[in-house]
């Protein structure tokens, strides 16, 4: 989510003719099979930033407010209230980019009730992230303890802006988390490429570990155990803003949509130890310098989008492994937080086969979510409302 509420311009959403771009290829927009409905029409959300499930068998989904809460309510069409779960706005500093960003449960939930948050706070006027795990209530399993907060770790935002936030479990058990580049323009202390540094990365962590207080580095991490200097919490770097991350189980596959500077958006697939290139590059092209950047061992984005299309904010989405929807079964979903634009991505091999758009019109959208059976959503950061795909009557 970048520049967000500043850059939504006429221009984003008078386009008529969707070019999807590739490094090479351009494909025209063709039918969509789909179409977007809401999916509870009685509910309403206070900018909504993420949506998902405890995976216990409860067919609850629960909604992340931007200004520090979370609501929680029966995964049904006519449900009709939603309860709030945790209220942490004092917690919270709000505005902007910043806020209550990210929301993790445990992949034992079901029997230790520790979920995790990433949010953004102030302490002696400083501005912080802080990674910190909660505990459901004894009494009702849709209540937070509001006093079982455990910061697992903290570090320094230098801007309100560019926060990633993004935060989901490996199959491994392990937590990854996105963090941006520390925001201004042009990441100008060169988080991104600096592994000493939170700023810019993908991070991974053991969230059963005790090591480093209240978690643990995996081992296998690219960085653990070094003599450098470098955080041992680094899974990947290189990244600008990486607004929502998702991994494909089928796949075993770590997406993410990575906010672009003045030209370009990308989407990426993560690996251990990958550098993604800001601030050398910006997607494809070089920024910092603006010519013969280096390029070595710099991994490409799968996809391209050029903002001159009219994407100015990425936003990441999920694979599609629902059932009512077969036309996007194996298809990245993704989006744009100000054009409105919904995309159908088709890979091979980890490369881009096929990018088509699907939707239009659809507003800011903030994040997208799965419910337990893989059923995908949409949050509309403005309008406060949850959205879904049905098929289309072609």
């Amino acid at each position: 989510m970048n520049r967000i509420m500043l850059k939504i311009t006429a221009s984003a959403f008078l386009l008529a003719l969707f070019i999807a771009s590739t490094r090479e290829n351009k494909n025209p927009a063709v039918p969509s099979p789909v179409k977007v409905v809401e999916a509870f029409p009685k509910l309403h959300f206070e900018s909504p930033v993420d949506l998902t499930h405890t995976n216990d068998g409860s067919n609850r989904l629960f909604v992340l407010e931007q200004e520090g809460s979370i609501r929680v309510f029966e995964n049904k069409s006519t449900a009709a209230v939603s309860k709030e779960f945790l209220n942490i706005r004092k917690k919270v500093s709000y505005g902007g980019e910043a806020g209550l960003l990210g929301l993790a449960f445990h992949p034992d939930y079901k029997s230790n009730g520790y979920f995790y948050l990433n949010y953004m706070r102030k302490v002696s006027g400083k501005l912080e992230t802080a990674i910190v795990r909660y505990k459901v209530s004894a009494s009702d399993k849709d209540k937070a303890d509001p006093a079982s907060e455990t910061v697992l770790f903290t570090f320094d935002q230098p801007f309100d802006n560019h926060n990633g936030g993004g935060m989901k479990f490996g199959k491994d058990g392990y937590l990854y988390i996105s963090t941006g580049d520390g925001g201004s323009w042009g990441d100008p202390s060169n988080n991104g490429q600096n592994k000493s540094a939170l700023l810019g990365k993908i991070l991974r962590v053991d969230v059963n570990a005790t090591e480093k207080g209240n978690y643990g580095i995996p081992k296998d991490n690219p960085f653990a155990g070094n003599k450098e200097g470098f955080r041992e919490e680094v899974y990947a770097y290189g990244l600008r803003n990486p607004w929502r991350i998702s991994f494909d189980d089928a796949t075993n596959t770590l997406w993410v949509g990575d906010v672009g500077q003045n030209s370009n958006e990308e989407i990426d697939i993560i690996v251990k130890g990958g550098n993604y290139g800001w601030r050398q590059k910006e997607s494809i092209n070089c920024y910092n310098p603006k010519k013969d950047c280096i390029q070595e061992g710099m991994i490409d984005p799968v996809i391209d989008m050029p903002q001159a299309n009219g994407e100015h904010s990425i936003t990441g989405g999920f694979v599609y492994r629902g059932k009512n929807v077969p036309a996007l079964e194996g298809k990245y979903i993704f989006g744009d937080y100000v054009s409105g634009r919904v995309f159908a991505l088709e890979t091979k091999d980890g490369k881009a086969v096929r990018n088509n758009l699907i939707a239009e019109g659809v507003g800011q959208i903030s994040a997208f979510g799965i419910d337990a059976a893989g059923e995908l959503y949409i949050c509309n950061h403005g309008s406060g409302k949850i959205l879904k795909f049905e098929k289309a009557a072609l």
